[in-house]
């Protein structure tokens, strides 16, 4: 194979946009409703700061947004696997959109009131994390099965397109025209983005669907457990985002490690742009089969990349390294995301979303809490560098304790194999 194959062998594959309609639908709502809501996830934070000047004040917005979304992602679940997801997503897109509404109505009074920003993010967490599980659980039906790969891929990359951007265009709003035009553009994206899910095709569910409740949540967390395979993703992914994650200490590397204050924004843009590099070039993710090797490798790999940026003696160095940790994070979600979509059945797909959804979650903000305490009581380089260290360990540990996640092959895994031959079946 020439260099000019192998590069063009590394080319994003894009057969999911051009063949499915809903895809690109769904694909282009869900950046859109990304994009807006970073914009408003810095509106936030700036507002309560700039009314209160009290951290504590700006902090408190999480814990009051941690129960909706804990209670919301499961409910959400839940309800996506019984009743119509499209439905769900166009219901719970306007209510993010009248409550963004408020949230800028708010920030437009001379004095905007702080119980009302507690009470509005509250309620956005909780419409937002209804929603997610019925957008995950769709994504399997507007493509085929073997294009989930690239969809996938795709997917990450409207996310990462959201993580880049909207922080960017939030701050710019912030400086110029204040937080009410950043909620104001979020609304304006939400309505465009809602209007696209109300487009998509309906999407009846095949079988017999389980009411809404917390039987039917526990049913879901046990199949969950019981699939050696599944509860290796969500394990790794734990690692990855409560050992290493670095970001909270991102201020103080950048001010007290290197002196370039200047310089933090890079810091947080480092690993989407690695992350982006990565999809970009996921050409070759299709052929490959080893689904839990790749994850496992991903995962120690972005833990090596983050023990490495803290010991970098060099800004530049350290923003390599993060990029590259970026990149590894990418290929491992890829193919952790494949492996729940190529294999999770139709009538549990919205619970075990609502999940994955509660580990992406809580995961950072538990990583959040080991990292600042890490770095108190010995360095912001020991903290990074044993987080890191720490990742790798327990992905090892993971992959070594559950074999079968370890061997996982999409071509025989009698669970892969059965969604195929289901999809299969229902497509003729």
């Amino acid at each position: 194979m020439s260099w000019r194959d192998r590069v063009r062998a590394l080319r994003m594959d894009v057969t999911p946009w051009r063949s499915s309609r809903d895809f690109r639908l769904l694909l282009v709502a869900g950046t859109v409703f990304y994009l807006g809501g970073m914009i408003s996830y810095v509106a936030v934070p700036f507002q309560l700061y700039d009314l209160t000047g009290s951290n504590v004040a700006v902090g408190a917005v999480g814990l009051v947004q941690l129960v909706p979304l804990v209670v919301g992602g499961l409910y959400g679940g839940a309800l996506a696997d019984h009743v119509d997801r499209r439905r769900l997503l166009v219901l719970t897109g306007v209510a993010q959109v009248v409550i963004t509404a408020l949230l800028a109505a708010n920030a437009f009074r001379s004095s905007p009131d702080v119980w009302a920003i507690y009470v509005l993010a509250f309620l956005h967490a909780a419409a937002s994390s209804l929603q997610r599980p019925s957008r995950e659980a769709l994504l399997p039906r507007t493509v085929a099965h073997d294009e989930l790969v690239a969809a996938n891929a795709l997917g990450g990359l409207g996310m990462q397109i959201g993580i880049l951007l909207g922080p960017t265009i939030g701050g710019l709003l912030l400086a110029s025209v204040g937080a009410g035009w950043c909620y104001a553009v979020d609304v304006v994206g939400l309505v465009v983005a809602t209007g696209l899910y109300a487009a998509m095709a309906s999407y009846p569910h095949r079988e017999e669907t389980t009411p809404p409740s917390l039987r039917g949540i526990v049913e879901g967390v046990g199949y969950a457990v019981r699939r050696r395979d599944l509860l290796g993703t969500y394990l790794v992914d734990m690692a990855a985002m409560l050992l290493a994650i670095p970001v909270v200490l991102f201020p103080a590397l950048a001010e007290e490690v290197f002196s370039r204050p200047e310089l933090l924004g890079l810091l947080y843009t480092a690993e989407t742009v690695g992350a982006m590099v990565a999809t970009a070039t996921s050409g070759w993710a299709g052929r490959v089969h080893h689904h839990g090797r790749a994850i496992v490798i991903g995962a120690a790999t972005y833990g090596g990349f983050v023990a490495l940026a803290g010991l970098a003696p060099s800004f530049g160095l350290c923003l390599a390294m993060l990029a590259c940790a970026g990149a590894a994070d990418m290929v491992s979600g890829i193919f952790r995301a494949t492996v729940w979509n190529q294999t999770i059945p139709e009538s549990m797909r919205g619970r075990l979303a609502g999940i994955e959804m509660l580990s992406y979650s809580l995961g950072p903000l538990g990583g959040q809490v080991r990292a600042g305490f890490a770095a108190d009581l010995w360095s912001v380089r020991g903290a990074i560098t044993s987080g890191g260290v720490a990742c790798v360990m327990g992905v090892a540990a993971t992959a070594v304790a559950l074999r079968t996640f370890w061997s996982y092959d999409a071509r025989t895994d009698p669970h892969a194999r059965a969604e195929r031959a289901r999809r299969s079946s229902a497509d003729r």
